[in-house]
This record gives C-alpha cells, structure tokens and sequence, in this order.
C-alpha cells in the first residue's frame, strides 16, 4: 500500500537499460473516473448524438446569428408540436411527425415573408403561435401525453442506434449542403442586396436554409428536447461570435464549443444526477458567460 501512495514509480528495465514511468494510484483513478461512463454504450450513443447535433446546430447557429434570427430556432422547436401529437395519435414515427411539421413551418415562414411583404420575424411569431395553439388543441384531444414527455424534455440517453444512424444522415446532408452553398449563404446573411444585384437568388437560398434549419432542430429535439432547443442552436455560435468575426472559424469555435458541453453534460448527468439536456444547455451558457467576460474585458 505505501508504493500505492508515492506520486511516480520508477521500474528499472535491465534489458533496455532505462527507466519507465508508473502512473500514481491519482493518475489510474482519474482515468477510471474519465472513462467509466462511456463503458455503457447507451453513454457513447448518447455522447455521439450530442456531437453530430451539437456541430450542425454551432455551424447553423452561425448563419442564424449573423441573420439575426435567434427566435426561429425556439418556434421551429415548438410549431413540430401538432406533428408529435398527429404522429403519436396515429401511431406513426413520432420523429417522423415532427419532421413533416417543422417543413412545413420553415415553408410556410419563407412563403409569407417573401419578397419583404411581412417581415420574416412577424411570420416567425404568426405562425409560431398558430402552430402551439393546434399542437395544444390536439394535445386536448388525445387520452394521455406520457409518452410525448421525452420529446418535450429531452432524453439524448435514450437515443437508440438506428435514431443515431437517422441523426447522423441528416447531419451529413445538412453540412454538406451548407459547405458547397458556404459563399452563397455567407454572402446574402452579410449583404442581401448585393447578392441580389450578381444575380443570387436570396429568397430561394433563404427557403433552403429555413428548410436546414427545421431539419437540424427536430433532430436536436431528438438530444435536448423541444424546450432547450434554441439554445443549443443559438448559444454556441453566440459565444463564438464574442470572439471573432469571420465565419469560418466562427463555426470551428462553436462546433468545439457545442460537443464540449455535450461531453460536460453528459458526465454531470453520470456523476451527479441531473437531467442531460439541461447540463448540457447550462454548460454552453456558461461558455458565453466567459466569452462575454473576456470581450468586456478585452474592451477595457
């Protein structure tokens, strides 16, 4: 027991002539506490859900930031209610449900505010509203709603391999996507009147990002539930935003931002018992906390 207690050991290899390094009983025990977790495959399907999530939302998040569109994510996470409930009603994917419903909102947002006839936030709040209401309306309808609680809330340990498999094919086509529309997209969310002008077609790139964006956010509720879903989207590339100002590495700091709080969250959620989703939304908070803080601070 007292070598145990020593900070290093020294073995002495006669053969190679050399002496090799024994970690402490400190150093094996934190690395059983790091790894412990992630012996259960539930934890490591979880852990990759919230990183294929958390990337899409960070390098989404950063186009939803420069557009100033921080609420869509919260009304596209709460309008794919009636979906959940026609789904769950009818028996159906309620993933599915959720998919179809958020498409159609992201459509019907672009459809309205095209052409600058209603603003895009006013279309945001009309149909968000509209949406909830019908969600709760049929909501009123069915016998129980227990089995639409993790959805609501949230439940990334519950993400069964083939919901990673499905969350991971839309995370490819999403980030795909933005990565060879990339100056398109950057260019029309700095200037939309001078993308108009060489030709670009800034409704139509506007209804493919809403349609990315609704895409994103079902399967971030998927991990974090309708609830905490506008942040994990917009926080992130928030934080990011405090510390540069040109987008690529704008994305790179929020992606790294994101599935940082996703691995903090999910060993919170092991070690001391709380819910999942909520650590690891209060762990991006806490990373624009200190963002904001050293922007305040660089600024003195």
């Amino acid at each position: 027991m007292a070598a145990w207690r020593r900070r290093t050991h020294t073995l002495y290899n006669t053969v190679a002539g050399r002496a090799t390094q024994l970690p402490d009983r400190d150093h094996i025990l934190m690395i059983d506490w790091l790894i412990e977790p992630f012996r259960f495959s539930f934890m490591q399907t979880g852990l990759a859900a919230a990183a294929l999530v958390g990337i899409t939302c960070a390098v989404l998040g950063a186009y939803v930031v420069l557009r100033r569109m921080a609420f869509i994510g919260d009304a596209l996470a709460h309008t794919v209610l009636p979906g959940l409930v026609v789904a769950y009603m009818g028996g159906f994917s309620l993933f599915g449900g959720a998919i179809v419903a958020g498409l159609l909102t992201a459509i019907g947002i672009g459809w309205v505010s095209r052409r600058g006839v209603v603003r895009e936030d006013t279309a945001i709040g009309v149909l968000f509203t509209a949406m909830f209401a019908l969600g709760i309306l049929l909501m009123s309808r069915a016998n129980s709603f227990r089995d639409l609680s993790h959805i609501l809330f949230g439940n990334i340990l519950g993400v069964r391999p083939t919901d990673l498999l499905l969350i991971g094919a839309i995370a490819v086509g999403v980030l795909l996507t933005l990565f060879v529309l990339h100056k398109e997209l950057e260019l029309t969310s700095y200037d939309p009147t001078y993308a108009e002008v060489i030709g670009l077609n800034a409704d139509r790139l506007r209804f493919l990002l809403l349609i990315l964006l609704a895409l994103t956010v079902v399967t971030c509720i998927q991990v974090v539930g309708v609830i905490l879903t506008s942040a994990l989207l917009v926080t992130p590339a928030a934080a990011a935003a405090l510390l540069t100002n040109r987008l690529l590495r704008m994305m790179l700091l929020a992606s790294a931002i994101a599935v940082g709080s996703a691995l903090v969250g999910l060993y919170a959620s092991y070690y001391a018992n709380v819910a999942s989703g909520a650590a690891i939304v209060l762990t991006c908070a806490a990373c624009f906390a200190l963002a904001w803080l050293a922007q305040s601070i660089r600024q003195q």
